[in-house]
């Protein structure tokens, strides 16, 4: 597959269709259920950007500001708003139906259990706190 992405006589939009399509659909099976971190969405925010930079045959030597390449692409960065926007569309599924209740209990914290000892993990509900406050 990554010699029919990467071709240079595909027209640039076929490109990033078939990049959407096959790469980014797999990159982000089940990404509703993920707790993100800083870490994490750096290193997707990178993939997106290097799969960008491949599309255009722009070399890791070249001095060629990202920003750049997204203009010429004329895209903005689309796998972590796509991220957001699925967990939070998941969240509203979720408190909205009645057969989730189990799953209702565990995002509001109503389940008593021992808690590992250390630092707190950062909670799923936590995170799209952080992202939308």
């Amino acid at each position: 597959m990554s010699k029919v992405l990467w071709k240079r006589d595909l027209k640039l939009a076929l490109r990033i269709h078939l990049l959407r399509c096959y790469v980014f659909s797999v990159l982000l099976y089940d990404v509703e259920s993920w707790t993100v971190n800083k870490i994490d969405l750096n290193r997707l925010d990178t993939f997106e950007k290097w799969c960008y930079r491949r599309i255009l045959k722009v070399s890791w030597v070249e001095k060629i500001r990202n920003s750049t390449i997204l203009e010429r692409l004329s895209k903005t960065i689309e796998i972590i708003k796509s991220i957001k926007q699925r967990k939070l569309e998941y969240f509203g599924h979720v408190m909205r139906g009645p057969k989730y209740r189990l799953l209702q209990n565990i995002m509001q914290g109503k389940i008593a259990g021992k808690g590992s000892p250390g630092r707190r993990r950062t909670s799923w509900l936590k995170n799209l706190r952080q992202w939308y406050d």
